[in-house]
């Protein structure tokens, strides 16, 4: 009997990896086919930065100041722009419900799903948040500040917003209620990534801001597999 399970254990390890890899690769490959939805949250992040001088202040210096949390609130909101999509094409064409009937874990399929979501999505985001940083005038010193607080932030905002995209996937307008179901989730994410630039502007230790951003990635990862997994069974039972 002791051998049999080591068998079944050594089968079973590998093709529940491999059923994580194929919905990455899936993912991955939709979200390239689609460059529109890909590209959207990139330009809004993009014209938030350009328009906000115009609306606001061209003064170098005021920019500067107010940079960090520009940068974050674009970034955020970016994000938000694309969870809606995460899980409607999949409830659309029947293929999250066989997701569902899987017996694949359906955890690891979400996992794969939202770091498909942060790869396309997130990780863009973080790469061109210099050229936002140095659009608005902000010192060199937050340059790192910026990236590091995105990189561990950035994750987070997928986790939490696949909750809402969840929630709302059986609904035709789900776009206002994920906003209002998510935003008030993002607020920490917010405040800690924006303390975090200003602490490396002004020369104070980050790696407090740091730790609590890579604290509340961690709780994510252990909690909203589970929590958006639950989300789409009812959704989709509904």
């Amino acid at each position: 009997m002791s051998q049999q399970t080591n068998q079944q254990l050594e089968i079973s390890e590998p093709s529940v990896m491999a059923g994580f890899v194929a919905v990455l690769k899936r993912d991955l490959m939709l979200a390239y086919r689609r460059k529109s939805d890909l590209l959207n949250p990139l330009i809004f992040f993009l014209m938030v930065a350009t328009l906000f001088p115009l609306g606001v202040s061209p003064e170098p210096a005021f920019l500067a100041e107010v940079a960090p949390g520009v940068v974050w609130v674009a970034a955020l909101l970016a994000t938000l722009l694309s969870m809606d999509g995460l899980f409607r094409s999949d409830y659309e064409d029947g293929t999250l419900e066989q997701m569902l009937l899987c017996p694949q874990p359906l955890f690891l399929t979400v996992m794969a799903k939202v770091l498909a979501h942060w790869m396309m999505t997130g990780l863009p985001l973080t790469l061109m948040a210099p050229l936002l940083g140095v659009m608005l005038f902000l010192p060199g010193e937050g340059m790192t500040g910026l990236m590091l607080s995105l990189l561990l932030g950035t994750p987070t905002l997928s986790l939490v917003g696949a909750i809402g995209a969840a929630l709302t996937v059986g609904l035709r307008k789900g776009g206002v209620l994920i906003s209002l179901l998510v935003l008030p989730l993002y607020i920490p994410v917010l405040i800690f990534g924006t303390g975090a630039v200003q602490a490396a502007v002004t020369g104070l230790p980050l790696v407090g801001f740091l730790a609590l951003l890579g604290a509340m990635l961690v709780l994510g990862i252990v909690l909203a597999p589970f929590a958006i997994s639950a989300a789409l069974r009812i959704s989709v039972s509904g």
